[in-house]
């Protein structure tokens, strides 16, 4: 009688935890956006410019690419890893992409796109291979690719410098074109975004990827293949880094060597600024998408309040503080609230 009337009582508690993880989500990127809105905000009744159409319009296209590279980043720092290698991706992928257009002046855009992706994929799963299969530590190998990738794009471009008038006008009108007044480029990300979103939340091996990071042994132990989906998460951050590469292009037309030169950390930091636990196992894409357009209005916006720029950085450094303190605050309160619930039952 005792074991019939106190079975039901374990699924409501389960329940109850998930509801909680999910609550916590909601707390990081709700706090990101009320952040954006109160700077957006005061930005705004300082200077009423800062919200006219083509601020906005130069807001989304400056946050496009860093929007899809903290897509990517999430994924990987969410299995408790990271890759230093994404703005050497970017760049060998945009001046892939530029010397496509050059040597072969009819190829189709579709092609290019599928091309710099294809290439972006190559180098991450370089990385995923050294990691997954030598075990040898993320941060070790993708700061050693950061510089072999940049090499091989700086041997490639030999000092050249691919301009506007080398690319297919109507290519570079795809990063000024505008539907309902939201830039094409800005619906890239948006489509990236949600399709990673989607992913993480709706499949198994996508879910698989946050008990990776929460306890790398323990998902090893119940049967998950952590080497596979590691290497999986690197191969999807290069190849979103690679389309990223593409996207630049599309955007600035006029490129060398140094396309995304030292784009990594500003990418970490919007998938810390994000949510995203740097340990691993916890936080989305959409924080750290959220977490990309709050860098960039920042950095739009202080020039517009007369800052100092140093203070751009000092203000970046703080909200990277502000973050980790914030994940840590959270998990032990998720913690303790699992503890007093598996204490009750």
């Amino acid at each position: 009688m005792t074991a019939v009337d106190t079975a039901p009582a374990a699924p409501p508690r389960a329940g109850a935890g998930a509801k909680l993880t999910h609550r916590v989500f909601l707390v990081r990127e709700l706090g990101i956006l009320v952040a954006l809105v109160l700077l957006i905000g005061g930005t705004a009744i300082s200077n009423p410019r800062f919200l006219s159409a083509q601020s906005v319009k130069d807001l989304l296209l400056g946050s496009t690419i860093l929007a899809i590279l903290a897509t990517g980043q999430a994924i990987v720092v969410i299995t408790r890893n990271v890759d230093l290698s994404v703005g050497s991706v970017l760049g060998l992928s945009a001046f892939a992409t530029g010397t496509l257009f050059l040597d072969h002046p009819g190829i189709p855009i579709p092609a290019v796109v599928v091309a710099g992706a294809a290439l972006g994929a190559v180098c991450g799963a370089v990385n995923g291979a050294l990691i997954a299969a030598a075990r040898v530590p993320a941060l070790v190998v993708t700061l050693g690719t950061l510089y072999v990738f940049r090499g091989i794009d700086y041997r490639w471009a030999t000092g050249k410098q691919i301009n506007a008038a080398d690319i297919p006008h109507g290519f570079l009108r795809m990063g000024t074109a505008t539907v309902l007044g939201v830039p094409v480029l800005t619906l890239f990300a948006l489509v990236v975004v949600v399709c990673a979103g989607y992913y993480l939340r709706s499949y198994r091996s996508g879910r698989e990827l946050y008990a990776i990071g929460s306890d790398p042994a323990a998902a090893r132990l119940s049967g998950i293949q952590v080497g596979r989906r590691v290497f999986a998460a690197f191969v999807a951050s290069g190849a979103l880094a690679g389309l990223a590469g593409v996207l630049y292009v599309a955007r600035f037309g006029t490129l060398d060597a140094n396309a995304g030169l030292g784009q990594e950390l500003n990418v970490v930091a919007a998938v810390v600024v994000g949510g995203v636990a740097i340990f691993g196992g916890s936080g989305s894409v959409y924080g750290a998408a959220l977490g990309a357009v709050l860098l960039t209005t920042i950095a739009s916006a202080l020039p517009v309040l007369g800052i100092n720029p140093f203070w751009q950085r000092a203000a970046i450094g703080a909200l990277i503080l502000a973050a980790i303190g914030l994940d840590r605050i959270l998990s032990l309160r998720v913690a303790r609230s699992l503890q007093q619930g598996g204490g009750n039952g």
